[in-house]
């Protein structure tokens, strides 16, 4: 789990790389690296441990549905919740997990999650649910799942942001809302691949219906105003962010 020289060399923008080029540097990345370990060893030892496959395939299942539904609770409350820019200690965090990839949407070092953040959060969302259908070996599974569908969504995220226009009607659309959600809105559209729930809280819009242009899709709300009396992620940033990037001129067709 080491940074090759794809990563050493300079930073890479998503809508200025070609599909080649993503998926040599996605494998390369080094928390895609560390999920994909995780899972093998996770499989490995659930597989060998003697835990009841039926309760490792509940434990799959389960994953698989219940992740979609804590994704869209962390990326709504959480990670649009500007509460953390207002303490020294998670000023930080939200800067690095969710403030800069809305202020450069398509910088790819800060799309891929931290994995300081990412492996935690996937062990606390699949971990117990595995426990409770086999045990340890269950929970290990449920956290093999959880990093599975991990690179999953990270790929999918990284197609969303990339200059290339996908040929799978479903991913296209996929692109189009999440696009939505960084250059229109961002209060709507939280799903990277499953808007399901979307739907249910009504939080979904598509081009033909959606709410005004938001002032505030790219520093999440974080103004002037803000840095005055929370400074933390200004000082990180050099000063609050509220330009014109190179890619906030671009809006969703």
């Amino acid at each position: 789990m080491i940074k090759l020289g794809f990563w050493s060399r300079r930073r890479h923008h998503l809508d200025k790389m070609t599909l080649k080029e993503l998926v040599k540097a996605y494998f390369q990345y080094y928390a895609i690296q560390a999920y994909i370990l995780v899972a093998i060893a996770g499989y490995a030892y659930a597989l060998t441990a003697g835990a009841p496959l039926a309760g490792l395939a509940w434990t799959g299942l389960a994953a698989v549905l219940i992740y979609p539904l804590a994704w869209y609770g962390i990326h709504r409350f959480i990670l649009h919740g500007n509460w953390l820019a207002k303490t020294p200690l998670t000023a930080p965090v939200w800067k690095r997990i969710h403030y800069d990839h809305h202020q450069d949407p398509h910088d790819l070092h800060i799309l891929f999650g931290a994995l300081y953040t990412t492996l935690p959060t996937v062990a606390i969302v699949t971990m117990p649910v595995g426990y409770y259908f086999a045990g340890w070996p269950g929970a290990a599974f449920g956290l093999a799942t959880g990093c599975v569908i991990t690179c999953f969504y990270e790929f999918c995220h990284c197609i969303e942001h990339l200059s290339y226009k996908p040929k799978n009607p479903i991913l296209a659309r996929m692109k189009q809302m999440h696009m939505a959600h960084h250059f229109h809105n961002e209060r709507g559209n939280f799903g990277i691949t499953n808007f399901l729930w979307d739907r249910v809280f009504a939080t979904l819009y598509t081009n033909e219906r959606r709410p005004p242009k938001s002032v505030t899709v790219f520093n999440l709300g974080y103004d002037d105003a803000m840095a005055a009396r929370y400074p933390w992620v200004a000082e990180l940033s050099g000063g609050v962010a509220k330009g014109t990037p190179r890619d906030r001129r671009r809006d969703v067709a």
